[in-house]
């Protein structure tokens, strides 16, 4: 059943919602100092949390974790933004209660993730919406369109100038120059490159015939060891294109292209992304919330270059502190105001649908053992 579009949500629905930056429930908390309802001290569970995992939500996780230990000063959180691998395997170890990840709970990891949680079960929760930029450097050109063919052409190196005429068509009123394209993809296993290559191939097989993997799969271009090398190819190349988080992006304040997939260009934006979230196939499976994502959509205004990330904890199976820490950090991302501090650093707030399903699996964790 695919989510019914209710407009996204702002920092000003929060009291709407009835959720403040801190809330969880009203149950208390013997050894975590109590779920974190309203925002005050005396509401806000105390301790240390330690998660692990996507770099892709590392921003996500400075923004977050500013504003809580803000409202919540006897909390003390810390994120290590090692990859998604790295932190499903410290979760899966009992290294930390929660763990970043750029997809799902794959299926010959369920067995292990279970048993960590057990008397519980593991679940994934999205609270993170990714838009995947094309970025580029192009002197001379701030206003740039490709269709998904165009993108999959110029990474496979089969169009090497920025004037080409196939470039030329989709860009009538630019000034392209005789600039030659280098192409900048990661050199390192990637969600961001999976994701990407996801989108490539279901928009035309054709122009891009690799198999999309976290690994690169074409010949050629550059290769940058992790998204910051990849942003200083881009800054430092006339001529460069490359793929980023959004919030990697705007925060460099490089261009993006907006992405032509039949009717007409669409940049990045809160309602660009919306209407491909929405396309999304959701699944609810007790708390364990999934969605699948149609790279090949082609709906007139949605960009579904997207990247949707999980954090992934226990339904039961922790500690009474870290159980409590892990509801009320979770309800705070989940909440429109944790939403909107991420919107501020170039990342979409959860369209409202998938935010209440979001919101409801997080009510439903233990926060307590």
């Amino acid at each position: 059943m695919k989510l019914q579009r209710h407009g996204l949500v702002v920092g000003l629905m929060a009291g709407a919602l009835a959720l403040s930056a801190c809330g969880s429930d009203n149950e208390s908390d013997t050894a975590g100092g109590g779920t974190a309802t309203g925002g005050n001290a005396a509401d806000c569970p105390s301790g240390s949390l330690s998660a692990a995992g996507s770099s892709a939500q590392n921003t996500a996780y400075t923004a977050w974790i500013a504003a809580y230990q803000a409202k919540c000063s006897e909390v003390a959180i810390n994120y290590d933004p090692q990859g998604s691998g790295n932190g499903r395997t410290q979760f899966f170890n009992k290294q930390v209660p929660l763990a970043g990840s750029d997809s799902a709970i794959k299926d010959e990891d369920r067995g292990k993730a279970d048993a960590r949680c057990a008397p519980g079960k593991a679940v994934d929760i999205p609270t993170v919406i990714t838009p995947i930029a094309a970025v580029y450097n192009l002197q001379g050109v701030t206003d740039l369109t490709l269709t998904p063919t165009l993108l999959g052409q110029i990474f496979d190196g089969k169009i090497t100038s920025w004037n080409d005429p196939a470039i030329a068509k989709a860009n009538p009123d630019a000034q392209l120059p005789a600039t030659s394209i280098t192409s900048v993809h990661r050199a390192t296993d990637s969600g961001t490159t999976e994701n990407f290559t996801k989108f490539l191939s279901a928009q035309d097989e054709k122009a891009w015939t690799y198999e999309p993997g976290q690994a690169w799969p074409a010949k050629g271009g550059q290769g940058a060891s992790n998204s910051a090398a990849m942003v200083q190819q881009v800054k430092g190349t006339d001529g460069a294109i490359g793929y980023v988080d959004n919030p990697d992006a705007v925060k460099n304040q490089l261009n993006t292209v907006a992405i032509d997939t039949g009717s007409g260009p669409v940049k990045i934006s809160p309602e660009s992304v919306a209407k491909a979230v929405e396309a999304a196939e959701p699944k609810n499976e007790g708390g364990d919330v999934t969605l699948s994502i149609d790279y090949g959509l082609k709906e007139a205004g949605a960009y579904p270059a997207i990247l949707a990330t999980y954090q992934i904890t226990c339904t039961e199976g922790l500690s009474a502190e870290q159980a409590g820490l892990v509801k009320g950090f979770l309800t705070y991302q989940a909440s429109a105001e944790g939403q909107a501090e991420i919107q501020k650093v170039g990342y979409v707030p959860l369209p409202a649908t998938l935010q209440k399903t979001v919101q409801d699996a997080v009510a439903g964790l233990a926060s307590s053992s």
